[in-house]
C-alpha cells in the first residue's frame, strides 16, 4: 500500500511537505503555510496542530501535547480529522 493510500493512525508521524514552509505572520496574527504559488492562512487550531508536525512526533504525541497545552482532553478525533484534510490537500506527508 502506498503512503498516499493508507489511512494514518495514532503511530503515524506527520511532517509538513518540503514544498511548504510554515511561519507566523505578525501582521495577520496567525500561522500561514507558504508555497511557490501562494499562501494558506491557518486558523489557530490548524496552526497549533501543524507546528507540531515535525517529522518526529507521532499523531498520539501531537494529540497528547495539545491536550496538555490547552488542558482539553479528548482531542484525538479532531486532530485526526484535521490531519486527514491536511494530507488530502498535500500539506503533510507521513514518515
Amino acid at each position: 500500500m502506498t503512503e498516499s493510500a493508507r489511512r494514518p493512525g495514532r503511530d503515524s508521524i506527520p511532517a509538513i511537505r518540503r514544498l511548504f514552509r510554515m511561519q507566523w505572520e505578525e501582521v495577520q496574527q496567525k500561522h500561514v503555510l507558504l508555497y511557490p504559488e501562494g499562501m494558506v492562512q491557518l486558523n489557530q487550531s490548524a496552526g497549533e496542530i501543524l507546528r507540531r508536525c515535525d517529522g518526529k512526533a507521532s499523531v498520539a504525541d501531537i494529540t497528547a501535547d495539545l491536550e496538555r497545552a490547552f488542558n482539553h482532553p479528548g482531542l484525538e478525533s479532531d486532530v485526526m480529522s484535521f490531519l486527514e484534510i491536511a494530507h488530502g490537500n498535500g500539506w503533510i506527508e507521513y514518515r
